[in-house]
């Protein structure tokens, strides 16, 4: 383990003091949406089935998918099969566990997979990141890349994915602390940049940091727009903290920026922080592991069941979301697929879909829980 791990391990603290009820500012643009049941031209097939609780899919070069379950299990996916491959040591406990997944982008000439998984260390859990050996047929532990994220029962945040510069960037929560988010001493509720070997880039926006930006409650989405390079961020916003209810948001992410939690909801118009781009108030979403496919930006939701499309525009220097349909979904929390967790493009230019219907929080159907594979979207009628 590199010493700054450890000593950023070390500096790591639980709640000292809450912070003030947040300022709560506004939507950062009206935008209407549209619910679609049976988005027009759209095919949804049964890919994958009776996986446990699934939480990330990542493809190899040859096709092949990899998906995390959360209770520890990592499945190849071949000829439509999830096959076991290795066992990830974690506690499912709440939302822990085997978490997100990412293929090294110099794979296999770089035999690497790296996962983020919740453990105990004694006094209770935290979660830390792993590289695996892969050499295409079994995986076996490498090395620790990262450790001391917070962990806890609720809001391990779990998303990792390699960027365009080929870092990796890992998404945390604040664990139901708040004012982890603010605290340059924790990892938690930040979105964090390292390389492949689990050191700190010098560009990094905080000197001898891994903390990318601050200010994120418990992030679970991260993707790049493909013609711009520019990455976007979900993640989940207040649930009964400070008598708020929902504030998930889509946020641009900078590096360096400042995204409020648990100072702000919303869009503040304050200029020491970073508005989002979307933000449901008062309609829970919360989103998932979000993906660009086709141009637009689909986000999977848990507790409302619907696979949401935004349309993002650059305009200037500012991002705009201009239109927002749900997929699959008769209304805020009846979907026809349940909990929905994740999105990728597959190497087919397919949109995979993971379902989460057995996570706790949903009503498994025959079947769940399973992958999504979803074709033929329209180029009109609900498109934008």
């Amino acid at each position: 383990m590199h010493r700054w791990v450890a000593l950023l391990a070390l500096c790591v603290v639980g709640p000292a003091s809450a912070w003030a009820e947040p300022l709560v500012g506004d939507k950062p643009q009206p935008v209407d949406e549209v619910f679609l049941p049976d988005p027009p031209g759209v095919k949804a097939e049964t890919f994958v089935d009776n996986l446990d609780t699934p939480w990330s899919l990542v493809f190899l070069p040859d096709g092949r998918g990899l998906v995390s379950e959360r209770p520890g299990r990592i499945r190849i996916i071949e000829h439509g099969h999830a096959l076991p491959l290795t066992q990830v040591e974690s506690v499912q406990s709440g939302e822990g566990g085997l978490l997100g997944l990412a293929v090294h982008p110099r794979f296999p000439a770089a035999p690497y997979i790296y996962a983020m998984h919740t453990l105990s260390d004694g006094s209770g859990v935290t979660n830390r990141i792993v590289r695996l050996v892969f050499d295409g047929q079994s995986a076996r532990f490498d090395r620790v890349i990262l450790a001391g994220i917070p962990g806890g029962h609720v809001h391990n945040g779990g998303r990792i994915a390699f960027g365009p510069d080929g870092y990796l960037y890992i998404g945390t929560g604040e664990t139901f602390h708040a004012e982890l988010a603010q605290d340059m001493k924790s990892l938690g509720g930040k979105v964090l940049r390292i390389t492949d070997e689990g050191a700190i880039p010098g560009d990094n926006p905080f000197p001898g940091s891994p903390i990318y930006t601050l200010g994120n409650r418990n992030v679970e989405g991260l993707a790049w727009d493909p013609a711009t390079g520019q990455l976007f961020e979900s993640e989940h916003g207040p649930s009964g903290e400070f008598g708020l209810h929902a504030w998930d948001e889509i946020n641009v992410i900078r590096a360096g920026g400042n995204y409020g939690w648990p100072r702000v909801v919303g869009a503040a118009h304050k200029p020491e922080y970073v508005d989002p781009i979307v933000a449901w108030p008062g309609s829970s979403v919360p989103p998932g592991g979000i993906a660009f496919w086709k141009g637009d930006l689909y986000v999977p939701s848990l507790r409302s069941q619907a696979l949401i499309r935004i349309h993002v525009e650059k305009q200037g220097e500012t991002w705009r979301a201009d239109g927002i349909y749900r997929w699959f979904a008769f209304n805020h929390n009846d979907g026809r697929f349940g909990r929905l967790r994740a999105a990728v493009v597959g190497p087919d230019s397919a949109l995979y879909v993971l379902t989460s219907n057995r996570d706790g929080r949903g009503e498994p159907r025959p079947g769940d829980d399973r992958i999504l594979r979803i074709t033929n979207v329209p180029v009109g009628g609900g498109a934008r």
